[in-house]
């Protein structure tokens, strides 16, 4: 059997009375490789929904989100507020593996109207504070002679660059492999410099560090510019 069957006959056995169920993730794609795992979101009527819970089965590893479609509605609100939601996009792009009542199909139409609409944009004041942050970290980078640390200011830094690039473009933001695939689908370009650029500098090349400075330099321009001399909160 392939991943889709598999992920189904588990939902089947395990969950005979599931109002709903999708698989979803890397192995529904072509960058799925040796390590993807089975993501399978079920909807139950009641207990014991919710819990999360991961596992083996036919010699895959499952990670099982099991809810309520009032849990369900729960956490995409809290995700929602944070800008990222995974759960939305795996209901969204994922196989609608059973449907007892309907609420699958609704669940993942509306799961694609939220996602394509976008996350709440963010205020001046959060925009403000990231900018800060971005401009701080930019300058212990600019003062580092420590290679080791200069390893984790970069990280750092690539991280904050493309999270405010997503936050000022209305993109969702993601965490880890998923921060970078959001980039490269809003901002192709800026994501293959940005990485190319933090390569360079970890690397310790001898324009490395110029070269991710600069990138990182642009991103702060489009969002407003660097923000230090002035800034004040409480």
């Amino acid at each position: 059997m392939d991943h889709v069957e598999i992920a189904g006959e588990l939902v089947r056995n395990r969950f005979p009375g599931a109002r709903a169920a999708f698989l979803a993730g890397s192995v529904l794609t072509h960058r799925r490789t040796h390590t993807s795992d089975l993501d399978v979101v079920v909807l139950l009527a009641g207990p014991p929904a919710p819990f999360r819970e991961s596992l083996m089965h036919e010699g895959w590893p499952v990670e099982l989100f099991v809810q309520t479609e009032a849990d369900w509605r729960l956490f995409v609100e809290r995700e929602t507020a944070a800008r990222r939601s995974p759960l939305l996009a795996m209901c969204a792009e994922g196989v609608l593996l059973t449907d007892a009542d309907g609420l699958g199909a609704a669940l993942q139409a509306e799961s694609r109207e939220r996602l394509a609409a976008g996350p709440p944009p963010a205020s001046a004041a959060e925009l403000e504070d990231r900018r800060y942050a971005l401009t701080d970290t930019l300058d212990d980078l600019r003062g580092c002679t420590d290679p080791l640390e200069r390893t984790y200011i970069v990280a750092d830094l690539l991280q904050r660059a493309s999270e405010l690039a997503l936050l000022t473009g209305g993109h969702w933001l993601g965490g880890g492999k998923w921060l970078s695939r959001r980039l490269a689908a809003a901002e192709p370009e800026l994501h293959s410099h940005l990485t190319a650029g933090a390569a360079a500098a970890m690397s310790h090349s001898v324009d490395g560090t110029d070269r991710f400075t600069k990138v990182v330099n642009d991103v702060l321009k489009s969002a407003g510019g660097p923000r230090w001399a002035g800034y004040s909160r409480g």
